[in-house]
């Protein structure tokens, strides 16, 4: 017994002896410019898993170690890395205190969108720009895509709300809508395979929150070898995953506006190999343009938790997104002047800064289905996107030289799109003739004046401008927009040399049903538009409720029915070559291949009973319905090559430049459909199933404790084939360019700009007459200033954002310009105490009216025409307050 107890204690001190042989890591992480506390930053001994994290307060702590020299690699994101021989001493506790300094413009950022193998900006041959979640909230961007004109190269007409915004990358123009050539991903898959589905752009189920630790962009680049469907870019929303214990929770609502918005967010480690991180918004409101009802209601909610093992890491995550959001379409406005000198204004009675088409009184629609079933709609709807999206990432070691990553996601995606369009705008005498005939009877349909009839000057007069509209409700279920994507590839590392093969495999569904009506409204802002009712003399149309007609047979009745599911395989390789400490090279090919299998409906008109009252109206007497009994196939497949080679060289540790040539391809989907492009069994004619883009890049990288500039010079040829309700495009087009992005840091004062100058031209159309014009809505310069200053020792901040654009055409007949604008945005924020911020922004400061879209309507000369166009939204001011902890 004396023997066991003898051998016990032997053991305990021998353990407690060895435990007391151990060293420890302690210091704190600080900005070198104004010694705030950096959170979340980190302290690993280099080639090793063994590290940790800053808490709140920017401290660290790393015990255990054995006693000996290591060198320490301190990182934050925003920051220049640094590296430290640091010796640890046993049983002793070593301090190292460790100020890190602003990489103003990201090149010490390690990228991870659009390639394979991770390395720095300064040290890849790609167009990057990473957006933090600090300047997301200073750069007072109403709606998400409204942000992305903070990044150089992006055009982003983001005038339609919350989704529906019209996205390209260095002049490639947007011939219909969305984003066709540019891939929007979170956590590096997309969204939806394909941007540019007709009322389901992928930024429509896609939301900016707390949740995003930073958004990176590609211009070019690999982003054709990388990603299908985005030759031109990829805009990847990065999550948060929980690095620190940590949170906040932020309130922000509408001072001159009536909105109200939650955020959430809270993540933290759980033990040495376990994270998480959860959080989203919840938000109700008008929005900044008032149409008289809730029109923004809904939010989303995020999580992920990864596990780390020795060799690799194992990440899951989660989203829901449930969101109504209110969408804005073209509005009615005057101009004046002459085509190459207009004057643009708001009609009398409409505002267009402030105004909407929807109104309290315009809201439940009642009519058919594809089969003829009656149906209620509810404008208020919108945009209503629901999608619950599982997926996983996992990253492995698997020894030799070998590592194997793996990321995947499930979307169970549908969603609505709701919103009136004004498909003609005109003196009320001559729209209600041509709906009625002479002598017909005008009134009101709902409201106060309810059924009282107006007389010839109440008519010239109607609203203090005598307009109507003809308005089509775009009323379309997003039945199912499920989609899978599967990305696995392994590298191989071979000295200097990186091999890597993949593969792509992805599914997307469409299916959608356009159940459009036309109805009769005024020009008004205030209250309306209001719905009006119209009758004939001889009593043989009338209208009701404002409705007159189901369908829309001033466009040709677009009502349309489609289900098709669209395959994508891609294997792909990838090679990099580190030639020397200065120089590496790269080339990558891919080859997407799939097939378009389902059907879409043509429709036919009928008489029928649609609110069940036994008799047929005259808006009854010819009702659109799908023609279910004859589908027309869709079944082809198509395949194409991308190819992108680049090298970049390292002049010193802040200066770069590199070059690049890339050919890439884009699949087209549910906008060949209704076209000449698909032939009866469904095949598309040769040639036409994919676009193609051809590109050439040279660029510049530096950086400095005081200045950061990347500037690229561009090549871009496009080629198109798309479809705009009934209008077939196929179009041939060259820009170029040089796209500029700089960061100074002039004492206390902050500046980020941005700048893209473009040169583009029509180079083949199916209208040899605009061959040679300017592509439709492509400025010669975009730009955006962004100046930010502290005070009181940086507690309180100032700053500003100034986004602009040269004058573009309306349409590719270079008649009509739309004029250039610029506007101010402002905030202020404040440090109440230490976690508690309020922040003050204000969008378009300066209540600038401009345009990001025009109908092709004819202009005339020295008139006062009335045109549809799409203008920004006018000052609108939020408040909010962040406790973080």
């Amino acid at each position: 017994m004396k023997r066991v107890v003898t051998i016990f204690l032997l053991l305990c001190f021998g353990v407690f002896g060895a435990m007391a042989q151990k060293g420890t890591l302690t210091g704190m992480f600080t900005d070198k410019a104004n010694n705030d506390p950096l959170i979340g930053a980190t302290m690993m001994i280099k080639g090793s898993t063994t590290g940790t994290i800053t808490n709140f307060d920017g401290q660290y702590t790393i015990d255990k170690l054995e006693p000996g020299v290591y060198v320490f690699q301190a990182s934050f994101i925003g920051y220049s890395p640094v590296e430290q021989k640091i010796e640890i001493i046993a049983d002793q506790v070593v301090t190292y205190d460790v100020q890190l300094s602003q990489d103003l413009i990201g090149l010490d950022e390690v990228v991870v969108t659009g390639v394979v193998n991770q390395k720095s900006a300064l040290e890849s041959s790609v167009a990057m720009t990473t957006i933090k979640p600090k300047f997301m909230k200073e750069f007072g961007a109403v709606t998400t895509a409204e942000m992305f004109k903070a990044i150089p190269g992006i055009r982003s007409e983001s005038s339609g709300g919350e989704g529906n915004a019209n996205i390209a990358v260095r002049g490639v123009p947007v011939a219909s809508g969305g984003s066709k050539f540019l891939l929007l991903q979170e956590d590096g898959l997309p969204i939806l395979q394909f941007g540019d589905i007709s009322f389901g752009n992928a930024d429509i189920f896609l939301r900016a929150d707390q949740t995003v630790g930073r958004v990176e962009a590609i211009k070019g680049g690999s982003a054709s070898t990388f990603a299908s469907n985005s030759p031109a870019g990829i805009i990847n929303f990065i999550s948060k995953t929980g690095d620190f214990a940590g949170g906040s929770i932020g309130t922000t609502f509408g001072v001159d506006y009536n909105s109200f918005r939650t955020d959430f967010e809270y993540g933290s480690p759980v033990g040495e190999d376990l994270k998480f991180h959860v959080g989203g918004f919840f938000r109700q409101g008008t929005g900044p343009r008032d149409p008289g009802y809730t029109a923004n209601f809904g939010g989303q909610i995020k999580a992920n938790i990864t596990k780390t093992f020795e060799k690799g890491y194992a990440r899951l995550y989660f989203k829901y997104l449930n969101d109504k959001a209110i969408s804005y379409m073209p509005m009615p406005v005057m101009i004046t002047g002459t085509a190459d000198n207009p004057s643009y204004s708001s009609i009398p009675g409409f505002d267009l800064k402030h105004g909407a088409m929807q109104s309290a009184g315009f809201l439940l629609v009642n009519g058919v289905d594809g089969q003829g079933n009656s149906r209620t709609s509810n404008i208020s709807d919108g945009m209503h996107p629901v999608s619950s999206s599982v997926g996983g990432e996992f990253s492995f070691d698997i020894g030799e030289g070998w590592n194997l990553k793996e990321k995947f996601r499930m979307s169970f995606t549908k969603g609505t799109f709701n919103s009136p369009f004004p498909a003609q705008v005109g003196a009320a005498d001559g729209i209600a003739q041509d709906i009625a005939g002479a002598g017909y009877m005008l009134s009101y349909a709902n409201g106060a004046n309810a059924g009282v009839a107006l007389s010839g000057s109440e008519i010239q007069n109607l609203n203090g401008n005598g307009l109507l509209m003809r308005i089509h409700l775009f009323d379309t279920e997003m039945n199912n927009l499920n989609n899978f994507t599967n990305d696995i590839y392994l590298t191989k590392s071979i000295d200097k040399l990186k091999v890597t093969l993949g593969y792509y495999k992805a599914y997307q569904k469409i299916a959608m049903t356009w159940l459009w009506q036309t109805f009769l409204t005024d020009v008004s802002s205030h209250g309306g538009p209001r719905l009006m009712n119209i009758e004939s003399a001889d009593g043989s149309f009338y209208s009701e409720n404002g409705l007159i007609s189901h369908g829309t047979p001033y466009w040709g009745n677009i009502t349309r029915g489609y289900d098709v599911g669209y395959s994508i395989d891609a294997p792909y390789a990838n090679m990099e070559l580190e030639v020397s400490d200065k120089l590496n090279v790269d080339a990558s090919v891919r080859y997407d291949f799939g097939s378009a299998n389902g059907y879409y409906l043509n429709n036919h008109t009928a008489a029928v009973d649609v609110n069940k009252d036994g008799d047929i109206s005259p808006v009854e007497s010819s009702v659109p319905t799908l023609d279910n009994a004859n589908p027309n196939l869709v079944d082809y497949d198509y395949d194409y090559v991308s190819y992108s080679v680049g090298a970049n060289y390292k002049i010193d540790k802040d200066k770069a430049v590199y070059a690049r040539y890339s050919k890439g391809g884009r699949a087209n989907a549910d906008r060949l459909l209704y076209t000449p492009f698909l032939t009866d069994e469904g095949n598309t004619i040769d040639g036409l199933s994919a676009d193609k883009i051809s590109q050439a890049e040279l660029g510049y990288k530096y950086k400095s404790p005081k200045i950061g500039l990347i500037a690229t010079g561009f090549y871009t040829k496009i080629s198109e084939q798309n479809e705009e309700f009934g209008r077939s495009i196929n179009k041939e087009f060259r820009t170029m360019g040089v796209e500029l992005e700089l960061v100074a840091q002039l004492g206390k004062l902050n500046i980020t700009s941005g700048a893209t100058y473009t040169n583009a031209e029509i180079l083949k159309s199916i209208n040899s007459a605009e061959e040679g014009n300017v592509p439709r809505r492509v400025p010669a310069l975009l730009y955006n200033i962004n100046p930010s200053y502290p005070l009181l020792n940086g507690k309180f901040i100032l700053g500003c954002s100034l986004v602009g654009t040269t004058k573009v055409y309306a349409q590719d007949d270079n008649t009509i310009e739309l004029p250039a604008y610029a506007y101010l945005n402002a905030f202020a924020s404040y440090k109440i105490v230490n976690g508690l911020t309020a922040r003050v922004n204000v969008n378009n400061l300066t209540n600038t009216l401009g345009f990001t879209e025009m109908e092709g309507d004819t202009f005339v000369d020295n008139s006062t025409n009335y045109f549809r166009a799409r203008p920004i939204t006018g000052t609108a001011t939020s408040v909010t307050i962040t406790y973080s902890f």
